[in-house]
């Protein structure tokens, strides 16, 4: 038998399994109640949400570790 080294080109892609729910569909926006395609159970705002001022700046702001 031969040993045969395995490229990139050839090398099978394998990704993680994924949890039953985690499967893409479409999904209510948490912030606007909007329908929207979701590619996981981890995407609950859509786009358009995503894509506000008050979002983005939420994201960039102070993280506070406090907890009230």
């Amino acid at each position: 038998m031969r040993h045969m080294a395995m490229t990139e080109q050839s090398a099978p892609e394998i990704s993680p399994p994924r949890a039953a729910g985690d499967v893409p569909r479409e999904r209510r926006c948490l912030r606007c109640s909007t329908v929207f395609w979701s590619e996981g159970f981890g995407e609950r705002i859509c786009r358009r949400c995503k894509g506000l001022k008050a979002w983005q700046s939420a994201l960039s702001g102070p993280v506070s570790s406090r907890r009230r």
